[in-house]
């Protein structure tokens, strides 16, 4: 059982401490709901799990399946099983979806998947998301709508089939329906793979999509309390101060910080492929 075990975790940016101490430990099965008020470390957290250059970690340690998660490079985490769906997904420009998720296919694989294999997959995940039919000879992200770019996130999510997914407000910019689509797209990939998720969302409504085993809110760089998922319906109805009262802990208030992206991170599979 894929196990990830993140143990005093420190982690800053441009001299700036954002986790304190944290941890935290998601298998396989389990969807964890992380919570809490911007600028208090959640998109950090994940930045720092898969490799992100401008997070340094201070002190402490993040394992995938025993393994250290530190000395890894950003593709090796990705062949490791680990998975980031980005909150701002970036346009690459001149490489198409079918070539990007081919090669960041390959780049897990002994050999090259074959291509009616391939199609059939691709195919039947744009159409599990609903997507447009020509996605696969769109370049990546380019001209794509908010929700569209949400939507590839998953469409990646689906044909990488990984161990941990870690989905930073993939429900950000979708509507109603949009929303219900993605939510069972990820629920029928985790049944499917027993994967675990580790996902982001500031909403009720997208939690009861994908109802949580598992709910953390994160103050000032720490996990400060843990519950189920009644645990976001009080967080909805009376938000987060009598939390930060409860456990004497300050709610930061959000800084501008660099939005963590697809490029700043760097893709392990066009990386592997010499297609920068």
């Amino acid at each position: 059982m894929s196990t990830l075990t993140i143990t005093n975790l420190h982690v800053e940016i441009a001299g700036k401490e954002i986790l304190k101490g944290l941890d935290l430990t998601v298998s396989a099965g389990e969807i964890h709901a992380l919570m809490g008020p911007n600028g208090n470390g959640k998109s950090t957290l994940l930045a720092a799990i898969m490799g992100h250059p401008a997070y340094t970690v201070t002190q402490g340690t993040i394992e995938f399946d025993g393994e250290n998660v530190l000395e890894m490079e950003v593709n090796e985490r990705a062949k490791a099983g680990l998975f980031l769906g980005m909150q701002y997904p970036q346009e690459v420009a001149g490489v198409t979806n079918s070539d990007f998720m081919k090669a960041a296919l390959n780049a897990r694989r002994d050999s090259a998947i074959p291509i009616f294999t391939f199609i059939r997959q691709l195919d039947k995940a744009i159409a599990a998301l609903q997507m447009k039919s020509d996605l696969a000879h769109r370049y990546v992200n380019e001209g794509f709508s908010g929700g569209e770019k949400k939507r590839n996130e998953i469409l990646q999510m689906i044909l990488l089939e990984p161990k941990l997914a870690m989905l930073d407000e993939i429900d950000s910019g979708l509507d109603v329906d949009a929303m219900k689509i993605v939510a069972q797209a990820i629920l029928d990939q985790q049944v499917k793979s027993q994967m675990g998720l580790l996902i982001v969302s500031h909403y009720e409504r997208f939690y009861q999509l994908i109802p949580p085993t598992h709910v953390h809110i994160l103050l000032d760089g720490r996990i400060v309390l843990s519950g189920d998922a009644d645990l976001v319906n009080r967080i909805d109805k009376e938000g987060y101060d009598w939390v930060a009262k409860e456990y004497g802990v300050a709610i930061v208030k959000e800084a501008k910080t660099r939005p963590v992206t697809s490029t700043t991170i760097g893709t392990c599979a066009v990386k592997e492929r010499g297609m920068q």
